[in-house]
């Protein structure tokens, strides 16, 4: 029995998705907060209710009580921590609610891990860590000093994860994940924004010049990344998960123009101090450890991504994308 947080966000829908049609049973929660359109997440969660061993309960990972009732109602095997707050530049708007929930929703996982003696746990966390940091990053790379408190609220997440590893001996693997897109993914991230906006006929909004490059890495390449830590024997490990391939965000909307058949109407803004000029994962550790590595190159992740938006678009044009 695997218990899977944010099961109705992005990464968090797609890792449920994978587990399920291979047969596990799993309890997702989630809060459904209107971080963003709800009713992507509920289009999300509604292809997991379609399946038999799936149970879905809507609470917040802050609410200690009621995340300790699931707990006892149930025995896990493991537990994936896919909830979270994201976006580096909201956070800096609304710092406390990224404390809460990146924080404090990690601690009362983890010690209810420690309470009901669940012996494996994986955190999701970020490439927003590596700022001021030379690419490619590496996971041993020093990471003190944060630009956003959306990175600072991750990386004390991950340090909660080694104390609880440190005294009470629970196996943890923190996976920081690089640029996820694809299919149903978030619309405060600038792929789902980009073919959004170009379809509709609305002028993008770029930061910069367009020449910050993103190692973009498609959610399946992630979901399964995620699957091959549930398998490996490991004990505390930070593990990369990226594309290695960073590219410009004029590159991508270029492939966007191409597969939409549209050009894009722009605009340019100043570039943003908690934006990372370039993100570019080092994946030798994913490699060795959990014999990973990407398949699917950006060209056929967008591909894939704006085929989806063309078969949903019917209810996806009506989406409140900010």
């Amino acid at each position: 029995m695997i218990l899977i947080t944010g099961c109705a966000g992005f990464i968090g829908w797609k890792v449920t998705e994978y587990l399920l049609k291979e047969g596990f049973n799993i309890v997702g929660i989630d809060n459904m907060n209107s971080y963003y359109d709800v009713r992507l997440k509920e289009w999300r969660l509604n292809q997991l209710l379609k399946h038999k061993n799936f149970k879905f309960y809507k609470l917040d990972i802050t609410d200690f009580e009621a995340l300790k009732d699931v707990f006892k109602k149930y025995k896990f095997d493991l537990v994936i921590n896919l909830a979270a707050r994201a976006g580096v530049r909201y956070s800096l708007e609304n710092p406390w609610i990224y404390i809460d929930t990146n924080i404090k929703g990690t601690l009362n996982l983890l010690e209810l891990c420690k309470t009901f003696k669940i012996k494996k746990h994986i955190l999701a966390s970020t490439s927003s860590i590596y700022a001021n940091v030379s690419p490619p990053f590496k996971e041993d790379a020093n990471v003190d000093r944060m630009i956003s408190v959306y990175a600072a609220s991750k990386k004390a997440a991950e340090s909660l994860c080694y104390v609880y590893h440190y005294h009470y001996d629970i196996d943890i693997t923190i996976l920081r994940y690089f640029t996820v897109y694809g299919p149903a993914g978030r619309p405060d991230m600038s792929i789902f924004r980009f073919i959004y906006f170009i379809k509709k006929g609305v002028p993008i909004t770029i930061f910069g010049d367009g020449t910050q490059r993103r190692d973009f890495t498609y959610i399946d390449d992630i979901a399964l990344g995620t699957l091959k830590a549930i398998d490996a024997d490991l004990k505390y490990e930070i593990i990369n998960l990226g594309n290695d391939n960073p590219v410009t965000l004029n590159y991508v909307i270029s492939l966007i123009e191409k597969n939409l058949n549209k050009k894009a109407k722009k605009i340019y803004k100043q570039f943003h101090k908690a934006d990372l000029k370039i993100t570019h994962a080092n994946i030798e550790k994913a490699k060795k450890l959990l014999n990973w590595e990407p398949r699917i190159r950006i060209e056929e992740g967008i591909r894939r991504t704006v085929n989806w938006f063309n078969e949903n678009w019917y209810w996806i044009k009506d989406l409140n994308v900010k």
